[in-house]
């Protein structure tokens, strides 16, 4: 089984990301049994109508953070699941305020799995929250595989280099960086890189 956590700020593009990656892994992949996680701290999951009538099976977790409050919750959710589902592949779209180092530590140390990590920077926003934030955004991106550096049709090429030698402070050795633009669709090689199919 395999399984991917997608993290990142609020507006970064998560949902945007995970349209994108179903499609591309029933499309291009053949992967039709997979399993949509969706973490909200509120009490009603903002995605779930999009994401369900797109076909998939989505199990909401809410009041919470699966880092921390949810961390029992979500473990005992994916043993259920893959008992009773048996999907392919899990995907995990993360609150924005999730560390997902801390989910990926979790489901080690109880279930032994090792998820990949995907995290999105907003490129118009980042610089700008990055200060106010300091305790949640670098640490956002700590473990991450793969970090797509989004809305890059906002920023100038001066900018993006900034953001880009920004976020690359913050990054391991092994994180691949890309810019992308959500909005315009991603690239299959970029799509592979995060599920670590290429």
């Amino acid at each position: 089984m395999s399984f991917l956590i997608i993290g990142g700020f609020l507006g970064s593009g998560k949902t945007s990301l995970l349209l994108e990656l179903t499609s591309y892994m029933r499309r291009e992949l053949g992967i039709e049994k997979t399993v949509i996680l969706e973490n909200e701290i509120g009490q009603v999951g903002i995605d779930d109508t999009t994401l369900s009538g797109s076909g998939y099976s989505v199990t909401g977790m809410f009041a919470g953070c699966v880092c921390c409050t949810l961390a029992g919750e979500l473990a005992l959710t994916v043993q259920a699941i893959e008992r009773d589902m048996a999907p392919e592949w899990f995907i995990m779209e993360a609150t924005g305020m999730a560390f997902p180092q801390n989910v990926k530590e979790n489901l080690h140390d109880v279930l032994e799995i090792d998820p990949r990590i995907c995290c999105l920077v907003d490129a118009k926003r980042w610089m700008r929250l990055l200060r106010p934030m300091e305790h949640l955004l670098p640490f956002q991106l700590k473990e991450a595989d793969t970090v797509l550096i989004n809305k890059t049709d906002l920023v100038s090429e001066e900018e993006l280099a900034a953001v880009h030698e920004s976020v690359q402070s913050f990054c391991g050795p092994r994180a691949k960086i890309y810019h992308v633009c959500l909005a315009e669709g991603i690239d299959r090689e970029i799509l592979s890189r995060i599920l670590g199919t290429n």
